[in-house]
């Protein structure tokens, strides 16, 4: 119950690229203000903007004489002038004392020492301090001790950039270095890295992940046990290893999933990548390997889940179905129906829910189709695809093309243009591209006489073939004379 906020973006590719810039020049003078702020000690008197709510649960702990920060995530992205999704508490309190002094709280974790505090319509979860036993399966620890330290509770978080913990009354607890690695733009865990990976194996690609949504680059001895201990992420969830998967597509930097091969963590949890970038092609269109052309797509799309998806999966199917003619050209026939396949495979082994899983397989299956750009052809690309799908159709394949050679790229973009102007004026004019949006209903072919069954759907479709092929008899009166024509009273 944590508060999270939402963030949507509908950019063109290209205002997205900008909006990038302005996201890595808005990390850049952040890290201008912490190196004003370092003083290379453990506290720092500086100032965070802590929200009203989160304010009045740490001092109310602290009023009854326990200590309480803001702590991880929140106090990570305030420093990088980024609104933080939510906000976490850390405290001396033991979970009982913490319920003792709210009117309403929920127990998220007693036995983790979590408890959730409602204020209003909002939770903020409020954590005691606490030391991790030894870990046995990579996931969960043997037993949790409770501490009255901070420092030993900060000890036990993954990375240096999310082990600070600030209260107005003494500023900013930065024991690791936290500062320095957020400006100097370093993903760095927490003392041992073999330790902390050992301890949750998900924290190998959070390194990844939180260096692709920061711009950051990741410390070559985290680097290091991250590619030895990758294995070990075999002992993951598939839902874990799905939300990190889907904040790094989504992420400011969806490329750096290339960190993650080779630091061997996708021949793990997505073998499929693996194949990809072991996969040339030698073709006009492309100057890349299908691995690397899929890194570079991922990039000409907004941060939408369903978009980065269908890029990351658009051409899995290009390694089984790979062949190369006389004069050394691949081709990859079919490839598509393969990549649907695959894709099917891979959201259901991540267990994603089944709107995104039929989006995008969808998506993936109809990426190569390309209707010729005239009213006809394009009425019948949205009955296909369909309405809600085909504008996202057109910007996977713009970033297809992107992503390609410049071999007769701006031809490729000009029919991409003309389809989307006839798709714009399709729209305009409200023209049926589907049984739903017909003149005539089933209730209209049972009032006439047809018998409830297969043959009212059939007599549908009849009349949709119609009207895709001229639009303006969709008329009740007109298609109701086809109908009679069809069986046999006209």
């Amino acid at each position: 119950v944590r508060t999270r906020s939402k963030r949507t973006s509908r950019q063109h590719p290209a205002a997205y690229l900008l909006s990038r810039k302005t996201y890595q020049t808005n990390v850049s003078a952040a890290a201008n203000r912490l190196r004003r702020w370092s003083t290379g000690g453990v506290r720092t008197r500086m100032k965070i903007e802590v929200p009203k709510r989160v304010k009045e649960i740490i001092e109310t702990l602290q009023e009854h004489g326990y200590d309480a920060y803001a702590v991880g995530g929140c106090v990570r992205d305030s420093l990088l002038h980024s609104s933080p999704a939510d906000w976490d508490i850390t405290t001396s309190a033991k979970p009982m004392e913490v319920k003792s002094l709210f009117r309403r709280t929920v127990d998220t974790g007693l036995v983790h020492g979590t408890v959730t505090v409602m204020l209003g319509r909002e939770g903020f979860e409020v954590t005691t301090y606490r030391i991790d036993g030894e870990y046995e399966d990579s996931r969960h620890p043997k037993e949790v001790v409770f501490t009255g330290e901070l420092r030993e509770d900060l000890r036990r978080r993954d990375f240096t950039i999310n082990a600070m913990a600030y209260n107005d009354r003494e500023g900013l607890v930065d024991a690791f270095g936290g500062i320095r690695d957020l400006e100097q733009g370093i993903i760095r865990c927490v003392g041992d890295p073999y330790e902390r990976f050992t301890e949750d194996a998900l924290r190998i690609l959070r390194a990844v992940r939180f260096a692709a949504q920061l711009g950051f680059s990741i410390e070559e001895r985290t680097k290091k046990a991250a590619q030895e201990l990758a294995p070990t992420l075999a002992k993951i969830s598939a839902e874990r290893i799905a939300t990190e998967l889907t904040k790094l597509l989504v992420s400011k930097n969806p490329h750096l999933l290339k960190t993650a091969w080779e630091a061997g963590i996708t021949k793990v949890v997505l073998p499929e990548f693996d194949a990809m970038m072991e996969t040339p092609q030698n073709t006009p269109h492309h100057c890349l390997s299908v691995g690397e052309h899929t890194l570079k797509s991922l990039e000409y799309v907004e941060a939408d889940k369903i978009l980065r998806f269908t890029m990351l999966l658009h051409d899995t199917g290009k390694p089984a179905s790979r062949t190369t003619d006389e004069n050394g050209r691949d081709h990859f026939k079919g490839h598509s129906t393969g990549s649907e396949k695959t894709a099917r495979n891979v959201l259901r082994r991540l267990k994603l829910d089944n709107d995104t899983i039929q989006k995008v397989t969808k998506l993936v299956y109809w990426h190569d189709y390309r209707p010729e750009p005239n009213a006809k052809a394009v009425r019948r690309a949205l009955n296909k695809v369909g309405e809600d799908l085909f504008p996202l159709l057109l910007k996977v394949q713009y970033a297809d093309t992107m992503a390609q050679s410049e071999y007769r790229r701006e031809e490729k973009l000009e029919r991409i243009r003309k389809v989307e102007e006839i798709y714009r004026g399709v729209l305009e004019r409200k023209e049926c591209v589907s049984v739903k949006t017909l003149a005539v209903n089933g209730r209209d072919l049972i009032a006439a006489g047809m018998t409830p069954g297969p043959e009212i759907g059939g007599m549908l479709n009849r009349l949709l073939e119609e009207v895709l092929e001229e639009p303006e008899i969709n008329e009740k009166g007109r298609l109701m004379g086809i109908v009679e024509r069809e069986l046999g009273r006209g």
